[in-house]
């Protein structure tokens, strides 16, 4: 194994997820692996493991297993951007996972509830009350930080979708969609490994969804970057 035990797994979808972390770390050594980079790296006086995982939720699951198998962090964070569901979020607010659902896994016709798994008790994946405290703790300027229910979904939901899935609000009370926290999720809830998902709004799922994403993603990653130092600072 490459690292000790407490050190912290970082991973973003996208390069403008990561680059800040990167951008302030203290580079150790980097490792390709079917083309996705690790980087061993000290931020903020922790070890970490930073990586981009690709979109997606195969992708997150895969990267996350890989991620623990080879380098058996303390905990994870899933790090990024994602669009709100709840009216009270704006562009720039921050979202904690209380809890993570796949809003797109619907067995339903079988007798299990819209985002359990089949044939588990797997529903709600619950994150880390230590992590999710210290996160809560941050201050940013002029946004909210709240806790809540993230839902993860392979697709990128614009008003149009929101008119055929009322059950994102209705039934789930989601307060954030993205398509990759809840398979991150899954895999360190059955690794029994700590994790938070840090979500920034980059969008509303409204009719400005797809330009607000574009426009906004470079800036508000900053926002979740604060979060995961002040978490870097105090775990």
């Amino acid at each position: 194994m490459a690292m000790h035990k407490k050190s912290i797994g970082i991973i973003g979808s996208m390069d403008a997820e990561i680059e800040h972390y990167l951008e302030n770390s203290e580079p150790k050594k980097t490792t390709d692996w079917n083309g996705i980079t690790f980087h061993e790296a000290g931020l903020f006086g922790k070890d970490t493991v930073i990586v981009k995982s690709g979109v997606g939720k195969v992708f997150a699951a895969m990267v996350c297993e890989r991620l623990i198998d080879e380098y058996s962090p303390g905990a994870v964070v899933f790090t990024g951007v994602a669009g709100a569901l709840n009216p009270v979020l704006d562009i720039g607010d921050v979202v904690l996972s209380e809890t993570c659902i796949q809003h797109d896994l619907d067995a339903e016709a079988l007798g299990f509830p819209r985002g359990e798994i089949p044939y588990t008790e797997l529903r709600e994946f619950r994150a880390d009350e230590k992590l999710l405290d210290i996160a809560r703790g941050t201050r940013l300027r002029g946004k909210k930080i709240i806790a809540g229910r993230i839902l993860t979904g392979d697709q990128f939901i614009t008003k149009k979708e929101m008119n055929e899935h009322k059950y994102l609000i209705d039934e789930l009370h989601g307060d954030a969609i993205e398509m990759e926290g809840g398979s991150i999720a899954q895999v360190c809830t059955l690794n029994k490994v700590p994790f938070l998902i840090v979500r920034t709004v980059s969008d509303r799922a409204d009719g400005t969804a797809a330009s607000d994403f574009n426009k906004f993603l470079p800036v508000v990653a900053r926002n979740s970057f604060s979060v995961v130092k002040n978490l870097l600072l105090n775990f």
